[in-house]
């Protein structure tokens, strides 16, 4: 089974996404009776790659996806929600403090307030496309740490796209992997990129007098 003896943990999870997190506007009224195959087995999929004791970042965590699902079923990791809305935040908070999550950390901010950390990985789940995503993300990541970025069927064709952002960023390499779940036959896309070991242009400081990007709140 998935879930493995971390299933009634994850029951618990599933239950707060069904009551709090639909009560809150966290997680559409809809998605309730499929919570398991499109949100938390789609998730816990994808728990074998990462290396033991790993830490990770999980940006724009939302809900806690796929954060919370690593955490529960891979305990070994250290897992930082990064969140930079407050009503989703305190969500991840009471979920972390009520499911007994002592190795997650939750933090209100950006991704790009964060840069100065490094992770071993870091995740996202229908965050952004993946060129903004890896300008994001990637400084992020220590040199030689990976980005998996969950996407859908247009993965390969996203991650075409990004190719030039990816270059620019000073990315090694990036591919698209599958992971499926047997027998379940539940599987997952994901983007890998392996950042390099060069600081990434938008890790550094912004020069006095150069023009802000604007951006739309995530």
């Amino acid at each position: 089974m998935l879930f493995g003896p971390y299933l009634p943990l994850a029951i618990r999870y599933a239950e707060l996404l069904a009551d709090a997190g639909v009560l809150r506007g966290l997680i559409g009224p809809r998605e309730v009776p499929r919570l398991w195959d499109r949100h938390l087995a789609n998730c816990a999929v994808v728990a074998d790659a990462f290396t033991a004791e790993a830490t990770v970042c999980d940006v724009g965590s939302g809900a806690g996806l796929p954060g919370i699902v690593l955490a529960i079923i891979r305990p070994d990791l250290r897992v930082t929600l990064l969140e930079p809305l407050l009503r989703r935040a305190t969500f991840l908070q009471e979920a972390v403090d009520g499911l007994g999550l002592g190795q997650v950390e939750v933090v209100r901010g950006r991704a790009e307030e964060q840069h100065g950390r490094a992770f071993d990985y870091v995740t996202a789940r229908a965050v952004a496309p993946l060129d903004r995503l890896a300008g994001w993300t990637l400084p992020l990541c220590r040199p030689g740490g990976r980005l998996l970025a969950m996407k859908g069927d247009a993965a390969s064709a996203e991650l075409s796209a990004a190719e030039p952002v990816l270059r620019r960023l000073g990315a090694t390499s990036w591919e698209v992997r599958r992971f499926q779940s047997r027998p379940d036959g539940v599987a997952a896309l994901v983007v890998e990129v392996v950042a390099g070991d060069t600081e990434a242009p938008s890790a550094r400081p912004r020069r006095r007098g150069s023009p802000r990007t604007r951006r739309r709140d995530r």
